[in-house]
């Protein structure tokens, strides 16, 4: 297509050719304008599914983070908001693609909200030089008078390496029979092929990461290491035998503890006598000061038990004299003895609300609601307070909590007067106040909190653990799972990498670590010298 710029006189003079010229050229230009309209309806199309994804996406963070009992589980959570994240990336670059303004102003945003890397992160610098350093013009010799620098995440996926051992001996020419080699490390598995450091890579795949070990063994013949799951399984086993006095210690420390956190979650276990899977539980206590500002680093210890019994509470809590937050189960309650022994139970405001949640959400159940509204106010106070002294924790209860606690219960007794014995609602009220003793005990006590979240998010992964490894081997591995676990989650509500923490901690252990020394093991210990 000729521009207004061509030079006239190359126009065709005769009058058919100069109608064929132009006929062309306005083919042409319609044919640019057709493509130019298409690729912006199909901007205008992405853009439009982005404004829908968006809008999911909003819904999605309303829901996450609206009333707790409403909120969807959050693997579920995690897993929405991935794909629509997803989909919104896709349309925008394909419409940044065909639109340089959107491109520009793509990479804008992202240059000002991409983050730094952090600093210990290693650096590989590339250099691009111009193609020529001559002057285009005068072809004199050019200086630099600055540059531009931009830093990019970069990955070398898993690395696997032989670690070669060499001991050379020496032996001495004038005296016959000496002698001298240094002798060998000790290893976590004599004779076998692991270095601490990849049987940790292996528990924290297994325990932290949910990666069952047949997934681990296929992931490492996919780099030609030929390891079975039978040998995978022998370097766990090995390893949660090591760590064990850590984890026995680090329960004697939480049950030293003012306060604790309690619960417990059902674990499908191999019942090998009869070929199938049995329900096992797996009980935690946890202890998170950090909300009253106290300065014992926060924890979490599990127990493996093939029941729910009570004497599976007493084994967990042992002579446990403290204050223990958990929800209403009987075999916590069976515990408590008041003056003559026990721990003295504070009971969930987040086990009440829940209650209520289920017969509020049909829109029908207006008793419901308005219990959820009345707990919510409970709710907002505590957010204020959150991470202040015990003492004005407490004054701010006893001021502002009190009075609805107090309020609440009269209206609950009312409410309850009016209601059929079985129906649902009275059964969710007498719930409340058959521990209205333990549910108002937080008003009395800063150090307390108002529900159980601190335990519950704890022990959060054996959700995971069980959904993707189906189901522990044994009770055995229960109780392997249950010695890991501790560690690994403690590690993470300490700002600590599990795989460096594990790859020291057994290679301390197998070089003989002495047990007076076994504190220094803790993770809360441990952090600040090797994560400086």
């Amino acid at each position: 297509m000729r521009t207004a710029g061509d030079d006239a006189t190359r126009l065709p003079e005769d009058p058919a050719a100069l109608r064929a010229l132009l006929l062309q050229s306005w083919h042409e230009r319609d044919g640019i304008v057709a493509e130019r309209d298409r690729a912006a309806r199909e901007r205008d199309d992405a853009l439009a599914q982005n404004e829908r994804l968006l809008a999911l996406l909003a819904k999605l963070r309303r829901m996450q983070f609206g009333r707790k009992s409403e909120r969807l589980p959050e693997d579920q959570f995690n897993f929405a908001f991935e794909e629509a994240e997803t989909s919104i990336a896709a349309n925008q670059a394909e419409a940044e693609k065909k639109s340089p303004k959107l491109r520009a102003k793509g990479i804008d945003e992202r240059t000002k909200t991409r983050g730094k890397l952090p600093a210990h992160l290693p650096r590989i610098e590339v250099v691009i030089e111009p193609a020529q350093s001559a002057c285009p013009c005068c072809r004199g010799a050019m200086v630099r008078i600055g540059q531009d620098v931009s830093d990019r995440l970069d990955v070398i996926p898993a690395q696997f390496r032989v670690l070669v051992t060499t001991r050379p001996k020496l032996a001495c020419r004038a005296c016959e029979g000496v002698v001298v080699q240094a002798p060998a490390p000790e290893r976590l598995i004599p004779g076998g092929l692991p270095t601490e450091a990849t049987v940790a890579h292996v528990l924290v795949s297994r325990y932290a990461d949910h990666l069952p070990l047949y997934r681990q063994s296929q992931i490492l013949a996919r780099q030609g290491i030929e390891i079975g799951r039978d040998t995978l399984a022998s370097w766990v086993g090995t390893a949660a035998n090591e760590l064990k006095p850590v984890v026995e210690r680090l329960r004697e420390i939480l049950l030293g503890s003012a306060r604790l956190f309690a619960d417990e979650t059902t674990m499908p276990v191999l019942d090998p006598g009869r070929g199938r899977t049995k329900t096992g539980y797996a009980w935690a206590i946890a202890r998170d000061d950090r909300p009253w500002g106290g300065s014992d680093p926060p924890a979490v210890v599990f127990r493996y038990a093939p029941g729910r019994g009570r004497e599976h509470a007493q084994k967990l809590l042992g002579d446990y004299a403290g204050l223990v937050q958990c929800d209403g189960y009987a075999g916590y309650k069976s515990l408590s003895c008041g003056e003559s022994g026990g721990p003295t139970l504070a009971f969930c405001w987040a086990h009440v609300r829940r209650e209520f949640y289920d017969l509020a959400k049909s829109g029908a159940a207006p008793i419901a609601t308005e219990a959820l509204r009345r707990i919510a106010e409970l709710y907002a106070i505590e957010t204020q307070v959150r991470g202040k002294a015990p003492d004005v924790r407490r004054a701010a209860r006893q001021a502002r909590s009190k009075p609805l606690v107090a309020a609440l219960f009269t209206w609950f007794e009312a409410q309850l007067a009016r209601l059929p014995r079985r129906a649902p609602t009275a059964e969710k009220i007498r719930y409340a106040l058959n521990h209205r003793e333990g549910l108002e005990r937080f008003l009395d006590d800063g150090r307390l909190d108002t529900d159980t979240n601190v335990v519950e998010r704890a022990i959060r992964p054996v959700c995971l653990s069980r959904k993707n490894a189906l189901f522990a081997s044994g009770d055995d591995g229960g109780e392997r799972w249950a010695c890991t676990a501790s560690l690994v989650e403690t590690c993470k509500l300490n700002g600590v990498d599990p795989q460096r923490y594990f790859t020291d901690v057994l290679t301390r252990l197998v070089n003989g670590w002495l047990a007076s020394r076994i504190d220094e093991l803790m993770p809360w210990h441990w952090a600040p010298a090797k994560n400086s």
